[in-house]
């Protein structure tokens, strides 16, 4: 894919395929028969989707830098090197039936799950005909099945939990899923959420999106031990690991794990391993670069999710020409929503009377 040298970070602007990695890229399921049936099995159409939704991804939050950089919002939060361990995720449910929780990382399952890629944008500059009417740059939309995430990311889990419940009490075959961030297990609601899901046996699959870092705490300086494997054995519940980068692989760990919390035997943790390539929002990336060992950006660098499954699909088969193709439709589709967007700032902007819209009391 294109590289943006104001906008990537460092380490992807002159990526080259590492040929050992590559190699190396489909074993992360091979090992599992399930898993690899799963990964292998797929179309042609259904790989390409998950290309497209780490584009689309990508350069959403490309967008919103340089909307930052052209002094159009103050800040945004990016979900830069974590792409595949959220599109793979969505698309492995079903996304006509199933919900899910976002984090602020997890942008892209706004789109993936339906939403446009406007919406998106929208948010962030408060626009009326945003998701949230204007009312908060946190988005979602849950007429599409994507719950708005908040502030405190620690009562996500909990709610999830509880849109699990409404599932099972209901009988209907759903799944919920949510991100937990590798600082927020530490939270006590994210803690009574694993102990109800497990207890109650709900259809839920939380992710633990260990990113190596919380705001600006390293994991090794708040978590023993330092991988999040076994979280899953406190609780009594099933749960595995995969690779945060590999996106076929977060693919098959998910569907797994959906099919089982369909089946009656949910909650299910799983463990993805990935890397925050900048800061906790675009406000303090120096910072970022001061706290964290410039070794681990350059290792996760060499593990790009787009870089890596590209080299994996022309390996196995996609022309050059076919990721082209796709690429220049995602910047298209996101160019157009960028327009959409800013069309809106400049004409539907919220009126003072819609502060008191959908308020309620007793």
């Amino acid at each position: 894919m294109k590289r943006f040298p104001a906008f990537d970070p460092p380490e992807y602007l002159d990526w080259q395929p590492d040929p050992a990695l590559v190699e190396a890229y489909p074993r992360a399921w091979e090992g599992d028969a399930d898993r690899r049936n799963i990964a292998e099995g797929l179309g042609s159409g259904a790989r390409l989707a998950l290309y497209a939704g780490m584009l689309r991804t990508r350069l959403h939050d490309v967008m919103l830098k340089r909307w930052v950089k052209q002094g159009v919002i103050s800040k945004a939060w990016l979900g830069t090197g974590e792409e595949a361990t959220t599109v793979g995720a969505v698309h492995a449910l079903d996304r006509a039936v199933d919900v899910v929780a976002p984090m602020i990382r997890n942008a892209g399952a706004c789109c993936e799950m339906g939403m446009p890629v406007a919406d998106m944008l929208r948010g962030y500059l408060g626009t009326y005909d945003a998701p949230s009417r204007g009312r908060d740059g946190h988005v979602g939309d849950f007429s599409r099945r994507v719950l708005q995430p908040t502030s405190n990311i620690g009562n996500i889990p909990p709610v999830t939990a509880g849109i699990a419940l409404s599932f099972r009490m209901r009988g209907e075959p759903r799944v919920a899923l949510t991100w937990v961030g590798d600082g927020s297990v530490k939270s006590g609601p994210t803690h009574e959420a694993f102990n109800l899901a497990a207890v109650q046996r709900l259809p839920v699959v939380f992710i633990i999106q260990n990113n190596q870092v919380a705001l600006g705490t390293l994991v090794k300086q708040h978590h023993r031990p330092e991988d999040f494997s076994q979280v899953h054995a406190a609780y009594g519940c099933a749960g595995w690991s995969f690779d945060g980068n590999n996106v076929l692989d977060a693919y098959a760990a998910t569907r797994l794990a959906a099919d089982r919390c369909r089946e009656g035997d949910g909650p299910v943790m799983l463990a993805a391993e990935t890397f925050r390539m900048g800061g906790h929002a675009t406000h303090d990336e120096q910072e970022a670069r001061q706290i964290i060992p410039p070794e681990l950006f350059e290792y996760w660098g060499r593990r790009d999710p787009i870089g890596m499954y590209e080299e994996y699909l022309k390996a196995t088969g996609t022309s050059a020409a076919e990721l082209e193709g796709i690429e220049a439709e995602v910047t298209a589709e996101v160019d157009r929503a960028a327009e959409e967007a800013l069309a809106s700032r400049e004409h539907n902007m919220p009126p003072p009377e819609s502060a008191v819209e959908g308020v309620y009391s007793e």
